[in-house]
């Protein structure tokens, strides 16, 4: 689902006293889901080439795609500033938040965290504000945040509600098929020669958040192949619970969703890859995210 370049960043109004969420556009959340549960998306920024775009807000993911291909370097995202999130919890206590808990985008991929924890000190004295890694990205960190959002609405308090993201940050599993090596190779991740030959071979690879980074998860040799491994994957954790499908403007997205259905019995979120994680996975880019249960 694509953003509304033109919609209210601010949400609807907060209740007095409600736990109010906050995190950042890395969180690849639909805006529909946004929207419903009230979350607060503070946003990063994109440069492509001389030009410097505000996420979700400036460029829909088409467009993202359309000018990252046309460029010949990657783009460049930048942590929103320490001044943005005060803005944000101030804006939320003046509708009546009496507690906010901002579940932020990997510190060890982003300064976005620092920034989040730099606001909830300036402003410790109106609102309290507590700050989790979510250890995630993209629709990892999305459904941590999505669950402490209904958590929230359910009437937990901050201390329970961040104590739930820090509980899913440690469940959260993502997977995801590349579909192109370019975007490894502009970023100096991978030489000309290897991307040359990998593309020739049809090779697919395949990552995975671990520990707050994403990392290698290996290979298949066709894109068909990747799907029915991400598929395996998925099986393989048994019942899992906030299955989301995150895709960067792939065609065959329905067809992936219509493969994973046989083996989740609830809803499947669907979301596009953003800068963030886009930049460095390119175009094409498919996977899942999900909580795993406890044994």
């Amino acid at each position: 689902m694509s953003p509304t370049p033109d919609h209210d960043p601010t949400g609807p109004a907060a209740p007095t006293g409600r736990v109010r969420i906050v995190t950042d556009s890395a969180c690849d959340l639909p805006q529909a889901v946004v929207d419903e549960l009230g979350i607060e998306i503070v946003p990063l920024t994109i440069r492509i080439g001389d030009e410097e775009f505000v996420d979700r807000r400036d460029l829909t993911p088409a467009e993202f795609w359309a000018r990252s291909a046309a460029a010949p370097e990657l783009p460049a995202t930048a942590a929103p500033a320490p001044g943005q999130f005060e803005a944000a919890y101030r804006r939320l206590a003046e509708q009546g938040a009496g507690e906010i808990v901002v579940v932020s985008l990997s510190g060890a991929l982003s300064a976005t965290i620092q920034s989040a924890e730099l606001a909830a000190r300036a402003v410790a004295g109106d609102v309290p504000v507590t700050v989790v890694d979510s250890r995630n990205c993209t629709l990892g960190l999305g459904m941590i945040v999505a669950d402490c959002a209904r958590s929230a609405r359910s009437g937990a308090d901050a201390a329970a509600v961040a104590d739930r993201a820090r509980d899913l940050a440690q469940r959260t599993r993502v997977w995801g098929a590349l579909d192109t090596l370019e975007n490894l190779k502009k970023g100096g991740r991978i030489g000309g020669a290897r991307a040359l030959l990998a593309s020739a071979l049809a090779i697919k690879p395949i990552i995975e958040v671990r520990d707050g980074v994403v990392e290698q998860g290996g290979k298949q040799r066709t894109r068909s192949k990747a799907l029915a491994f991400l598929v395996d994957t998925l099986r393989s954790y048994g019942e899992v619970d906030n299955l989301a499908v995150l895709h960067a403007d792939c065609s065959d997205v329905d067809l992936f969703v219509e493969m994973l259905r046989p083996h989740h019995r609830g809803d499947i979120v669907i979301g596009d890859i953003g800068p963030v994680v886009g930049t460095h996975a390119g175009r094409g880019t498919i996977g899942i995210a999900f909580h795993e249960r406890r044994r």
